[in-house]
């Protein structure tokens, strides 16, 4: 029987972000996106623990990585595999935390598409025939999820711990994956994590940013497939 696959989306994303790879894969094995909504990235991965299957392959992209991390300290044994997409293993530095505030008092002030519009959004695609749509995707979710969700994403990315010793004693089938273009989560973050994952693949998706699964969900899924592969096995 195929492996579950567990879905953790990127922050002010729900499972819409994954539309391509639900679509590609759920016709033979279940998947499943969890919500992180917790101010705190172990309080965000013990709920998702509670609701998962006693072992899954787990793909997190940007924050949904960072939360997978957290799941693979806290429970390595669930880990038929892991994928990491456009994500970093360190934690916050002091500038970033530093922008948290006010963006989190912009979103609780009523202004949550402008935060999203004008400081994050902008960075996160490459450019392509497609940009348009997957922006207004991007803020369709932001907004439904709104500002509560917002401050407690943000918090759990301000506070959350290095994950780079826990990437080195993992044991499971590993892809390391990222949009080249990707200005966010840039390529030394990637080549740091497939270093310290033993065995792991990297792959590097040419014509995407930070978000690959919908940039690029050809490429993209074809890189899983593989991966999904070895996490069967």
């Amino acid at each position: 029987m195929a492996t579950p696959l567990l879905l953790l989306p990127g922050m002010m994303c729900d499972a819409r972000l994954f539309g391509p790879q639900i679509a590609a894969f759920s016709a033979e094995r279940a998947v499943q996106c969890a919500p992180m909504r917790a101010r705190s990235t172990f309080e965000i991965a013990e709920e998702i623990l509670i609701h998962a299957p006693p072992r899954f392959a787990l793909l997190g992209l940007s924050m949904g990585g960072i939360v997978a991390m957290e799941i693979a300290a806290q429970a390595p044994e669930c880990l038929a595999g892991l994928a990491l997409l456009d994500t970093n293993p360190r934690a916050e530095i002091d500038t970033v935390k530093a922008a948290r505030a006010p963006q989190i008092e912009g979103a609780r002030a009523g202004k949550l598409a402008s935060v999203m519009r004008d400081e994050m959004k902008p960075r996160y695609l490459a450019d392509g025939p497609g940009k348009q749509s997957i922006l207004d995707l991007c803020m369709e979710m932001a907004l439904k999820l709104g500002p509560d969700v917002f401050e407690s994403q943000s918090i759990a990315l301000r506070d959350r711990p290095d994950r780079q010793e826990t990437l080195r004693g993992l044991e499971c089938p590993s892809l390391v994956l990222m949009g080249r273009e990707d200005s966010l989560c840039p390529l030394d973050r990637h080549e740091l994590m497939a270093s310290l994952l033993r065995g792991s693949t990297l792959e590097i998706i040419d014509g995407a940013g930070h978000l690959p699964v919908l940039e690029q969900p050809d490429a993209t899924n074809a890189a899983l497939a593989r991966w999904l592969e070895k996490c069967d096995g």
